[in-house]
């Protein structure tokens, strides 16, 4: 079976030059992706049991894995849920089905958004993770737009090595990950 394209890339390129940039003594040190963790909430689940169903499908069909339902941790009355009550979908992906997920992500999903910009570089968490926020569930091409009863988004977190924000944006930049660009004033 052929190594992923992106996996290719980290082994020959990033890793020899993140080791450059940040001067690490041991290619070791160089920071790596190590899983990517998708989660889709689905709040109107409490009304209507089989949103979970279609959520976990959803997020199964995009990823190439079994997603989970998660459940409710405790009874909020406001919101009319009781403990343990499925209220969402999540799958974690690692080794090459992550780095497949990734490139799709990239190159495929994200150019399909409207009014595409760039992606935020404020989603960092200060140990080196990053999560974004997707708006439509659509934006993958393995999602049938005819299918789709609701428009549901989802948080995608990449989990890395890295010890900083600066080694983990650097590291996303390398494998192409479409930062929004700065803009410089000038006066």
């Amino acid at each position: 079976m052929a190594q992923p394209r992106l996996k290719e890339k980290y082994q020959k390129e990033i890793v020899s030059a993140l080791k450059d940039k940040f001067q690490y003594d041991s290619v070791m040190q160089v920071p790596k992706i190590e899983k990517i963790c998708i989660n889709k909430g689905l709040g109107a689940a409490v009304a209507d049991k089989k949103l979970v169903d279609v959520g976990v499908e959803e997020l199964s069909t995009i990823t190439g894995q079994k997603a989970v339902a998660t459940r409710s941790k405790k009874d909020i009355s406001n919101f009319k849920l009781r403990a343990d009550q499925p209220i969402g979908a999540k799958v974690t992906l690692r080794g090459d089905k992550m780095y497949e997920f990734l490139d799709r992500l990239m190159n495929v999903a994200l150019p399909r958004v409207r009014d595409f910009k760039g992606v935020s570089d404020k989603g960092f968490d200060g140990r080196g993770n990053y999560t974004l926020g997707v708006k439509e569930q659509i934006i993958f091409p393995e999602i049938s737009i005819d299918k789709v009863q609701k428009i549901n988004g989802m948080d995608i977190t990449f989990v890395t090595t890295a010890k900083s924000d600066e080694e983990s944006y650097e590291l996303l930049k390398a494998f192409g990950m479409p930062f929004v660009q700065k803009v410089v004033q000038q006066n």
